[in-house]
């Protein structure tokens, strides 16, 4: 009430703010310093050296004192071919976060049903509330499982909000790392006429992928991250995939420029060497099983199955106090208690095997 008594009082720099931005939560993250990084789902395992070096010397040859390509051609038609989508139905943006974004610009006005399975990734929200959207929460099933039926049901005006103009699905979920299928994601497609929104941020760690139904549908839209698999969080690219024409809507809603030619030049380097990249993920997979294997092991800890590079952690004692003792031993993880039905939870990434053993061993420690 505070923010918007501040809002109404002419003299307050609020004044004239929308009351969906002063009463919608931040996102943020509190920026801890830590020896072992287990909290923001990242790749352990960076970028390959050589490929830096590539980048680097690509680079310099651009003049600095120029803007990127307008719309970046060359990767998109490298993206077309690393994918089989065709370029005009590709986006880049900062990050996939902007294609999001850029999405729910393009399809929600103010009053818009949009329908989210909760828990997820609170950005989903945090956009569409600003832009004034009524949201509809489709709470998961069993298991943290996606309940289709819920979600065909909700987001066919089945609640008070009334029909929804786009479900987002994040697949696989963070933070619970489930994942909707083939069947599951054709059903709602069938028995639901608005757009499909599908965030396939973590889709390269084992989590299916809703591609081949794009010829299909016309109405779904698939974003991509190189941030994860890729190993390049802090360069910021991400892609989206979608009908031509509805691609082209959505551009209207980036802004221009929007990717400098830093993070074009690696995301090519990358998609030309792509095969380098593949034994990193594989021996991500790989420590995923082993760590989710020995968390089940852990007096009291229960690892929900996981398909993508993180398990959601229930632990026996209060949440906030695990993280705390973990932390107090170099380990930084994810504290998601606060999410809807995650009280007891936390999120943690996988790591290299000598970061997942001191994890574990630090665990045994902080829930005994």
């Amino acid at each position: 009430m505070e923010a918007i008594d501040d809002a109404i009082d002419k003299n307050s720099p609020l004044a004239g703010v929308k009351p969906q931005v002063l009463n919608v939560p931040a996102y943020t993250l509190h920026a801890y310093e830590a020896d072992i990084k287990l909290n923001q789902n990242e790749n352990p395992f960076d970028f390959p050296g050589d490929l830096k070096d590539e980048v680097f010397r690509r680079f310099r040859e651009y003049p600095w004192s120029r803007y990127p390509d307008f719309v970046p051609d060359s990767l998109r038609q490298a993206l077309s071919k690393f994918t089989g989508w065709p370029k005009d139905g590709i986006l880049v943006g900062n990050g996939s976060n902007e294609l999001l974004q850029s999405v729910l610009m393009t399809l929600v006005s103010d009053g818009t049903p949009v329908a989210i399975p909760v828990p997820t990734f609170t950005v989903y929200r945090l956009i569409a509330t600003v832009l004034g959207a009524r949201v509809i929460d489709i709470p998961l099933g069993a298991d943290m499982a996606y309940d289709i039926d819920a979600i065909i049901e909700k987001a066919r005006g089945g609640s008070k909000e009334g029909r929804a103009g786009i479900v987002v699905i994040n697949n696989p979920n963070n933070p619970t790392g489930s994942a909707i299928d083939e069947a599951g994601l054709r059903r709602v497609l069938d028995e639901y006429d608005g757009f499909v929104l599908l965030d396939e941020a973590y889709y390269e760690f084992g989590g299916y992928t809703g591609f081949e139904l794009l010829k299909e549908f016309p109405r779904l839209i698939i974003t991509r991250t190189f941030s994860k698999a890729m190993g390049m969080a802090s360069l910021r690219l991400g892609y989206m995939m979608a009908h031509p024409r509805l691609a082209e809507q959505v551009s209207k809603a980036k802004l221009p420029y929007n990717v400098n030619q830093f993070s074009l030049v690696a995301a090519e380097t990358a998609l030309e060497h792509i095969e380098r990249f593949q034994p990193a993920i594989a021996t991500l997979k790989a420590e995923k099983e082993k760590l989710g294997k020995a968390l089940g092991e852990v007096p009291g800890v229960r690892a929900y199955p996981s398909r993508a590079n993180f398990f959601l952690v229930e632990v026996p004692r209060e949440p906030h106090a695990v993280f705390e003792a973990l932390y107090a031993k170099g380990i930084l993880v994810r504290d998601v208690s606060h999410y809807p039905t995650l009280g007891k939870c936390l999120r943690i990434s996988v790591g290299t095997p000598r970061e997942n053993e001191r994890l574990l061993q630090a665990l045994r420690e902080a829930v005994r």
